[in-house]
């Protein structure tokens, strides 16, 4: 038996649960019935590279265990052309032939697509990871309509700024994170492939060392440097910081296409530093004998790209996800080093910049991201841009890259959803730490990658909102003391549940840690439960009034109301003790789809009602035809914060 720190002998804690059977899954093989195949570990290339960095908890990944993947969601665009068949030849079996959006942890992600056939696959990897800057990502939440607020007896308040992720790492669980993925990036390339890393004067520097020992120096390519000219910072204390570093390495010979530049779009980008652009320039005089600069016409991009970054009053392209990239940034990147029908990977997707570019340049494209509202936000693009195309209203077109042939055909009409592992939470985890956090009272610290911070003299930890407190849970948080031999201070889990096994196992852990100097007890904190605690984080799910009914050959859909505690609670914290008041329920969807014929597994986008701009509302009535016999009708309607409510209801078939 193992000694305690308190140098007694711990009892076995109680067997860890059975895992709960997960639905229907993919990977290499046709989807499962019933539970999922064992647990697999697929094998990694190790790193050759040198110079090689080293850090406290460095481990080698010559390992991964696969997940499945469960099937959520089909879009494809009404009478698009099918796909290119000699793009999609060697695509694995277990996929249907479009794009591929996941939603899970992208260590995990890519892990299942190396296990499902996708090693050596891609042909371009673009990827804009966390920077390690101590920030905590939000996204700008508003209602929709002409104001995009709620009227609070004359007042008008927003929804304000939902948690998408934490940025906060201590430095050494930062390198190992992104060296796993790299490592698993340079299984999943081909071998004339380029990959693209974005990155900030933060940490671009152990980046590039990274990026040396994974892929080797020999295939560094270039040091781009973003310049966002616009931004105009005051020099306080040090000289404005206007620019990104994107770091390409290359496998093989990957194709290259010279991208062209307007001379007229620099003169306008650098009119605030004309000095340094007239020797680019012809000089003549006008009429009267002025001298005058005049535009030799187009010149190749070299490695200093002048981009504008995105503007706030942009109404196209702007989603307000704050760290959206411009289209015209990644259109240079995939036109140039990738060629029509080639498959495009970005597994921090965030606001589906580059799935939406690869889709308008006939790219295939594979996206993930951990974060539900990156994946409601990347669908809800694609599906603006596949209906566009499918209806010939697309131009391909992208700022910066005004072509003169023709556009490429899309690669694909249809793209489908999925999630691997389970991250499919009613209120996001971020969000919901940051919740309890506030409330108990828990000083936070940003040097600690496990551990939340500290309540009064105890580690705290916070467990997934998305089940109870489970015995892996406290095995877990033992694997990191171990790790921490010289770590004495209790524990306080923090979970929303605990179950019957959890609480003996705590149990057991406690009795043998008694007396004032006993170390790392724990004590649990169930925010359900808990009398000084329990009951502030009651989730109440939205709700909806839909009627669904067959009329001959047409099924109409009539969405009556819709509500979201979640948001009314929301405004109503910042009204104090006033009542908001929504006057048209529209306001607080997002989008609405419908699958006429839901198989209770999958939903297959039919109708999809994403409005144009955050003014406009959603249509609440349409009408579309009925499938044969009798079906089951879906409606699936997305707040402004990103919950879901599913409606449902099974019709006959037509008699006569």
């Amino acid at each position: 038996m193992p000694k305690t720190k308190a140098g007694k002998r711990a009892s076995k804690p109680p067997k860890k649960p059975r895992a709960a059977s997960a639905p229907k899954v993919v990977g290499a093989a046709n989807a499962a019935e019933s539970a999922p195949p064992k647990p697999v570990e697929v094998a990694v290339t190790p790193a050759k590279g040198r110079p090689m960095l080293h850090w406290v908890g460095k481990r080698p990944l010559s390992r991964v265990r696969f997940f499945p993947a469960q099937h959520m969601e089909a879009f494809e665009a009404r009478g698009a052309a099918p796909a290119r068949a000699e793009d999609w030849a060697e695509w694995p079996a277990g996929y249907p032939k479009g794009g591929l959006l996941f939603h899970g942890d992208n260590k995990e992600v890519l892990g299942h697509l190396l296990a499902s056939g996708f090693r050596g696959k891609m042909n371009l990897v673009y990827i804009d990871p966390p920077f390690d800057s101590g920030a905590d990502y939000v996204r700008k939440v508003s209602l929709r309509g002409p104001k995009g607020t709620a009227k609070i007896e004359g007042e008008t308040y927003s929804l304000g700024e939902q948690i998408q992720y934490t940025d906060i790492w201590a430095n050494d669980n930062y390198l190992q994170f992104m060296y796993e993925r790299l490592m698993l990036l340079k299984e999943l390339m081909a071998t004339d492939s380029a990959i693209y890393l974005h990155a900030d004067p933060s940490k671009n520097y152990l980046l590039r060392s990274l990026m040396d020992e994974v892929f080797g120096q020999d295939c560094f390519t270039n040091e781009i440097v973003w310049w966002y000219w616009n931004k105009f910072q005051g020099n306080v204390n040090h000289f404005a910081m206007n620019h990104d570093t994107i770091f390409c390495y290359r496998k093989g010979l990957p194709p290259f296409h010279k991208v062209l530049e307007e001379r007229e779009a620099i003169v306008r980008q650098l009119k605030r530093a004309w000095d340094p652009i007239k020797g680019m320039l012809v000089n003549v005089r006008d009429e009267k004998g002025n001298i005058v600069y005049q535009d030799r016409g187009e010149k190749t991009v070299d490695d200093v790209w002048r981009i504008s970054m995105l503007q706030p009053a942009d109404e196209t392209e702007n989603l307000r996800y704050q760290t959206q990239k411009p289209e015209e940034l990644l259109s240079s990147i995939v036109g140039s080093s990738s060629n029509p029908g080639d498959l495009v990977l970005d597994c921090f997707v965030g606001s589906g910049t580059t799935a939406a570019v690869a889709q308008r340049l006939g790219r295939r494209w594979i996206a993930a991201d951990i974060n539900k509202g990156a994946i409601q936000t990347t669908s809800k693009r694609l599906q603006s841009i596949i209906a566009e195309q499918g209806e010939a209203k697309g131009t391909g077109k992208l700022p910066g890259m005004e072509a003169k042939d023709a556009p490429p055909a899309p690669a694909q009409a249809s793209f489908t959803v999925w999630r691997v592992n389970d991250y499919d939470l009613a209120i996001q985890h971020n969000e919901a730490v940051n919740l309890a956090c506030e409330k108990l009272g828990v000083e936070r610290k940003k040097t600690d990658a496990f551990f939340e911070g500290t309540l009064g003299k105890s580690l705290a930890k916070i467990v997934p909102f998305g089940h109870p407190l489970t015995p892996v849970d406290l095995e877990e948080i033992k694997r990191e003391l171990e790790a921490r031999p010289e770590e004495d201070r209790p524990v306080g889990v923090v979970a929303l549940g605990v179950e019957i096994a959890a609480r003996a196992w705590v149990e057991d852990w406690n009795r043998l840690r008694k007396g004032i100097d006993a170390v790392n007890r724990f004590t649990v904190i169930d925010l359900r439960t808990d009398p000084k605690h329990g009951g502030f984080l009651r989730h109440e799910p939205a709700r909806a009034k839909v009627k669904i009914a067959r009329r001959k050959d047409t099924i109409v859909i009539e969405i009556e109301d819709f509500v979201s505690p979640t948001i009314i609670e929301r405004l109503r914290e910042q009204a104090g003790i006033l009542k908001p008041k929504i006057d048209d329920w529209r306001a607080m969807v997002d989008y609405v789809m419908v699958d006429p014929a839901y198989d209770g597994n999958v939903f297959k986008v039919s109708v999809s009602d994403v409005p144009e701009r955050r003014t406009d509302l959603v249509a609440a009535k349409y009408e579309i035809p009925a499938p044969k016999g009798e079906t089951t009708v879906a409606v699936k309607l997305v707040d402004m914060l990103g919950e879901e409510v599913l409606i449902t209801k099974h019709l006959e078939a037509l008699r006569g």
